[in-house]
């Protein structure tokens, strides 16, 4: 059964067992949690932790699993994956109140995740909801994160007129 529980300001979450994540296929990756107000974020994080890090952030109703075949083949390129569980999916904490629920918040708690892990020269890859949030996060920090330019340019190359 599900963990009910309050953070120490008042929130009220649900905190699903470990065991609930047993044996999904093509999901063995070790879990990852940093804690952000008082709520426990979860992130994979694999491949060398010295490497050009990949940032894959998922949409609505998905978390990390998604990304379960992407991942060995971003590892074995060399790159480090990260990819979190956005509050309220997966392993990551769920607040029981729907109004806790925002852009802002969800934004907010990704810049801590990567200011945390200290990543840099980082790798986008978002989908659906991904996108919104983790398309904002250079706004904040663009020294943070790579192939902007890169992809900036191919697009006026492919399209001179735009």
């Amino acid at each position: 059964s599900v963990r009910r529980m309050t953070t120490s300001n008042g929130i009220d979450f649900v905190r699903t067992p470990d065991e609930r994540f047993a044996n999904l296929p093509g999901y063995s990756f070790a879990p990852h949690y940093v804690d952000v107000d008082g709520l426990r974020m979860h992130y994979v994080d694999e491949g060398p932790r010295d490497a050009a890090p990949v940032l894959m952030m998922h949409g609505e109703p998905s978390w990390s699993y998604l990304y379960r075949k992407m991942i060995p083949r971003f590892t074995a390129a060399g790159h480090r994956v990260v990819a979190p569980d956005v509050y309220g999916f997966g392993r990551s904490d769920k607040p029981e109140d729907d109004a806790w629920y925002s852009i802002d918040r969800h934004r907010g708690a990704m810049l801590q995740l990567v200011q945390r892990l200290d990543l840099r020269d980082v790798m986008l890859v978002v989908q659906d909801w991904g996108g919104l949030l983790g398309l904002t996060l250079p706004l904040d920090e663009p020294e943070r994160y790579t192939r902007q330019d890169e992809i900036a340019a191919r697009r006026h190359t492919r399209h001179p007129s735009a």
